[in-house]
């Protein structure tokens, strides 16, 4: 079974930045999509940004595109956050599942870390 935990998570002024790392355990193959997601107050939990561990083709959410970069290397995979907004906010989750094909949708994760607060202020 694979384990996620989170780390990374803080509070930052708008326009700074901040890297996220998703410690990747238990048994792992190249067969699985990764994920970041988040989820504010009040809210639906969205998608960031997804790649595959076998080849790090990555996929971003348009809100995120130009600022985010979702990449991976034996162990862990990171989420650089970079130009925050404070509508950036949110507890930032990570997310694995098998899969042959990005994924980019939620409930298509079966596999999910404990989540890290990420504050932006004004």
């Amino acid at each position: 079974q694979v384990q996620l935990v989170e780390s990374g998570g803080g509070l930052v002024q708008a326009g700074g930045s901040l890297r996220l790392s998703c410690a990747v355990s238990g048994r792992t193959s190249s067969n699985y999509a990764m994920g970041w997601f988040r989820q504010a107050p009040g809210k639906e939990r969205e998608f960031v940004a997804a790649t595959l561990w076998s080849n790090g083709i990555p996929r971003y959410a348009d809100s995120v595109k130009g600022r985010f970069t979702i990449s991976r290397d034996n162990a862990k995979l990171y989420l650089q956050m970079n130009s925050l907004k404070p509508e950036d906010s949110a507890v930032y989750y990570c997310a694995a599942t098998r899969a042959f094909v990005l994924v980019t949708t939620p409930s298509r994760y079966n596999l999910w870390g404990q989540g890290t607060q990420v504050t932006v202020s004004s």
